[in-house]
């Protein structure tokens, strides 16, 4: 008899155990969860996996909505190609003319502002060219002091800036015996600028971020210029030429980045750790 009742107990007292490892396992400690819905494929430029912007965000959105997410981080043209072919769900990019041209044509179907950082010249060190905030007198002065410079050249949001900003300064880059195309997302382009001691453009986000970790040293050469401004979008893109987009979850990522909740977590990112937002939140009547 107690033989049977000690059996009992043990037995008990084992299933009891698996059930709470099967409960921790499955995440169940996580209170706020929802259930999981599905899978969304999120095609975006690298500056918002590089700052660590979407390690901050995705979990928090997947906690509460259910929608896990797929990330394809790339230069902003990548990202777009990705979406007319029908390869993702949604964009998060940084060319705000290009991006309203590829709704225009019928591959989105709407696009939110979302929030904006900016853009800066990095070097080498402060001496060649002092400080400033003339973005295209620096340029000319990259360009006449026959300085190396390295650039993204990936068709990128930042590399579709900087060849903007060359031709403003009337510079064919083509003249330039020191520029190097590398054809490299922003880390990858920054951690060669710094070993090759050249000048680049870079977003604020993920310069911050590398040169904290101290993987470049690259100080800020012109910073503050109006014309340096970096506006980031959601798009969605059209099921109407992609029936097989995930349509309700590419609604649910926009409209949960555009919230007023999810805008308070964009405007906290950055400040604990760099003093300073490394974005700043500018949706229109977020939702």
């Amino acid at each position: 008899m107690k033989k049977t009742l000690c059996l009992k107990v043990l037995g008990f007292t084992i299933l009891m155990l698996l059930s709470a490892s099967l409960l921790y396992a499955t995440g169940s400690q996580n209170t706020g969860s929802v259930p999981v819905k599905g899978n969304i494929i999120l095609s975006t430029t690298t500056s918002t996996q590089d700052s660590g912007l979407l390690s901050y965000l995705l979990p928090i959105f997947t906690r509460e909505t259910g929608y896990s997410v797929d990330v394809i981080a790339v230069g902003t043209g990548a990202a777009l190609n990705m979406g007319r072919g029908g390869d993702a769900d949604v964009l998060l990019v940084h060319a705000r003319a290009d991006e309203i041209q590829f709704v225009t044509d019928g591959y989105g179907t709407i696009r939110y502002d979302v929030m904006y950082n900016d853009f800066l010249v990095v070097g080498p060190n402060a001496t060649t060219i002092a400080p400033n905030n003339n973005i295209l007198q620096t340029l000319r002065s990259i360009s006449s002091g026959n300085q190396p410079f390295v650039s993204r050249g990936d068709n990128s949001g930042t590399h579709t800036m900087e060849l903007s900003l060359w031709r403003a300064a009337g510079i064919d880059v083509s003249s330039l015996s020191r520029y190097s195309s590398v054809g490299q997302g922003m880390g990858a382009t920054l951690q060669m600028a710094s070993e090759m001691r050249a000048y680049t453009l870079t977003d604020r986000a993920t310069w911050l971020t590398w040169s904290k970790d101290g993987r470049i040293n690259l100080p800020a050469v012109c910073e503050g210029s109006t014309e340096l401004l970096n506006f980031y979008g959601v798009i969605l893109v059209n099921p109407a030429r992609h029936p097989h987009v995930n349509v309700e979850g590419a609604h649910t990522f926009a409209n949960w980045l555009i919230s007023p909740a999810t805008q308070q977590l964009i405007g906290q990112f950055g400040i604990a750790e760099y003093g300073q937002p490394l974005f700043t939140p500018n949706a229109v009547n977020p939702r």
